[in-house]
């Protein structure tokens, strides 16, 4: 029997609940970094053309478009929700310092 530790990862805000049950966590959390702060088109049918395409396959983009109605115009950048689900992965200040383009001040910070 292993006693492996599942991190416990903290609650998504409500800018982007949405996005962790349609892309899960980990998906969800490149798709920040890929397209957070920025407007972005997703199509109702993905036709394997674009780059959110690419990172989250045919399946999740269709449903993504599917909500777009319940989804913001532009992508919200959950810096201090992702500064904290990477943590809880047992990264280091300064690499989500880095992944996040922010000082490490910043990141002790949110994760106070």
């Amino acid at each position: 029997m292993t006693n492996d530790l599942v991190p416990i990862y903290p609650q998504p805000p409500a800018q982007v609940a949405l996005y962790v049950e349609i892309l899960g966590i980990d998906l969800t959390i490149d798709f920040l970094l890929a397209f957070g702060g920025a407007g972005i088109s997703i199509p109702v049918d993905p036709k394997g053309k674009s780059h959110l395409e690419a990172l989250v396959g045919y399946e999740k983009a269709k449903r993504l478009g599917e909500n777009l109605h319940l989804l913001q115009r532009r992508v919200p950048l959950a810096k201090q929700w992702t500064a904290q689900v990477v943590r809880a992965k047992g990264h280091s200040i300064s690499d989500i310092a880095r992944r996040l383009h922010v000082t490490d001040v910043s990141v002790r910070g949110w994760l106070k």
